[in-house]
């Protein structure tokens, strides 16, 4: 090797870093933009990832990087039966839906977190089935604590369990009818599909329907106890 071809050698490696770095997916661009025909995000799931609960489109900001790219794969190859989402999940290659998975789970919760987790402190009663499901559960059923994993006011606990509160009450209703049919992984030490069966239509529907409002509860309580209030992460 001549110190007159170093140059060049050098040259050369970084038009090939260049290259790399430009040709790698870019996760907000997918998602305000679409890839390879397939629909940007936003158009179902918000601007900022925050959902559309009118829509019953789910809220992905915040979730875990992990979790979201296995749904896009499980959507992708059939394991988790999604009719609105497998071709979009189809249409993108593994770095892409890495790449689109990264950029939700970089985004803020629409979420006020302390608020929600404070719920799981408020009493409850039996007769309140959605709510004494979600932080009590079903143990005649063995049934735990949706909390339980979930983490207070249904709020997420890292990269396996995805937040509940706020999501829309069809979507989760809809998620857990899934596992009951198979539809769905099973998810984390098989936990789901267990859950799911074990519980009636009616408490689908009960859980489901606390969630999606919980927000709003949340913010009530806040207003009734002012020290437990707190602020928007």
């Amino acid at each position: 090797m001549t110190p007159r071809s170093l140059p060049a050698l050098v040259l050369s490696a970084l038009f090939a870093t260049g290259a790399s770095a430009q040709g790698a997916p870019d996760g907000k661009q997918i998602s305000t933009q679409g890839a390879n025909g397939a629909p940007a995000c936003i158009t179902c799931h918000g601007a900022q990832g925050e959902g559309n609960p009118a829509a019953g489109f789910p809220q992905l900001a915040g979730l875990g990087a992990k979790y979201l790219t296995e749904q896009l794969e499980a959507m992708a190859n059939g394991s988790r039966v999604s009719p609105v989402m497998a071709a979009t999940a189809k249409a993108l290659d593994p770095a892409q839906q890495q790449a689109v998975a990264s950029y939700y789970a970089s985004l803020p919760s629409p979420l006020n977190l302390d608020r929600l987790a404070a719920t799981a402190m408020h009493p409850v009663k039996p007769a309140d089935t959605g709510a004494w499901l979600a932080t009590r559960g079903a143990w005649d059923k063995n049934v735990p604590a949706c909390n339980q994993c979930h983490g207070p006011g249904g709020i997420g606990v890292g990269q396996n369990f995805p937040s509940l509160a706020g999501q829309p009450a069809a979507y989760i209703a809809g998620q857990l009818r899934a596992w009951q049919q198979g539809q769905r992984p099973p998810g984390p030490l098989g936990l789901m599909p267990a859950v799911a069966t074990r519980l009636s239509a009616a408490d689908i529907d009960a859980v489901s329907a606390y969630y999606a409002g919980l927000p709003k509860a949340a913010d009530l309580l806040a207003t009734q106890t002012p020290s437990s209030d707190g602020a928007k992460p």
